[in-house]
């Protein structure tokens, strides 16, 4: 019998779901508390543990099949084993997508109008005006147009921004976009946008892609927005840019150590605002992704192609596997 081992926080209605997709699998709502012992017996694992995974452990025993991750980042499964195993990834990219862009929209307007210092100055009673600036017309950089980065162009279209793009599949250009670039053409880039968001995946490549050198190309007075993963910009480096003037802001929905520690500097910045990885929530997030889960279940049942296929050495699924 497959056994079904799942790591996100499902109700009964999901289990049934689920139950009904896979009638003749046994399915284990294993939740962070016991994933890690779990997952040794599994065949097919879906969710996101939080917790130390035995995942070499895991290989050695051969009998995992397929990872469906209910995170569209897949930092907390591509350990090298699972590379270079057998087992097939999915991602959950794009079933979030909405709930990231209305994020990410409102903490960059929340830069743009000045709101932390207006509600600094509410909590003084201050009734004072104070300067903001425009996201309307402004030049805008995504890097990463994934599920989350085309689903940003969407939402920032209407406020007639010029958007500039990387990718490392740098075809299907949205019409909305006036150039798309593989990462290559970061560099190129950078000294053109008024907004940088991050959108990409954490990998190898990615890790520490926005450092000193890249900053030092960014227009003075940009702002940098992250709602991807926190390790993809090295934080000492952005304290010093905001610091100094260089960078006139920053949101970030992700941090490189979570909790973000009370001792970091980025806390006593008044030009930063931080959200505590909340950019992919939603009333309905546990629904979409049991659907999308159920799909992808009776997908690998009758041998379809699986929606966000990933390809493991990349660190993300390839353009072709959207759905």
């Amino acid at each position: 019998m497959t056994r079904i081992v799942l790591c996100y926080p499902v109700e009964s209605r999901h289990l049934a779901q689920i139950a009904t997709a896979a009638p003749d699998a046994e399915i284990v709502d294993a939740g962070q508390e016991r994933v890690a012992n779990e997952i040794m017996a599994a065949d097919i694992f879906c969710g996101h543990a939080k917790v130390p995974m035995p995942w070499d452990e895991v290989i050695r025993r051969a009998r995992l099949r397929w990872i469906q991750s209910s995170a569209a980042g897949l930092d907390h499964c591509l350990v090298p084993a699972v590379v270079e195993s057998d087992v097939i990834v999915t991602s959950a990219s794009g079933v979030l997508a909405d709930q990231v862009a209305e994020h990410t929209l409102a903490l960059l307007t929340a830069l743009t109008r000045s709101l932390p210092d207006f509600f600094r100055a509410q909590q003084r009673r201050e009734f004072v005006r104070r300067p903001t600036r425009d996201l309307t017309g402004a030049t805008v950089g995504i890097v990463g147009l994934g599920g989350v980065g085309r689903r940003l162009v969407e939402v920032l279209a209407p406020f007639k921004v010029r958007i500039l793009a990387t990718d490392w599949y740098p075809i299907d250009k949205p019409g909305q976009v006036e150039s798309l670039w593989p990462p290559e053409r970061l560099d190129e880039l950078l000294p053109r946008v008024d907004v940088l968001i991050l959108a990409v995946p954490l990998t190898d490549r990615t890790r520490g892609m926005i450092g000193k050198r890249q900053i030092d190309l960014m227009k003075p007075g940009a702002l940098l927005v992250n709602v991807a993963r926190g390790a993809l910009v090295v934080e000492n480096d952005l304290v010093a840019a905001l610091r100094s003037g260089h960078l006139a802001g920053a949101a970030v929905d992700v941090t490189a150590t979570e909790p973000l520690p009370t001792d970091s500097a980025l806390w006593n910045l008044p030009q930063v605002i931080i959200t505590p990885h909340v950019g992919g929530q939603s009333a309905r997030r546990i629904e979409n992704m049991t659907n999308f889960f159920c799909d992808n279940l009776r997908r690998h049942q009758t041998g379809q192609p699986l929606r966000n296929l990933v390809d493991k050495r990349l660190g993300f699924p390839t353009r072709t596997a959207w759905q």
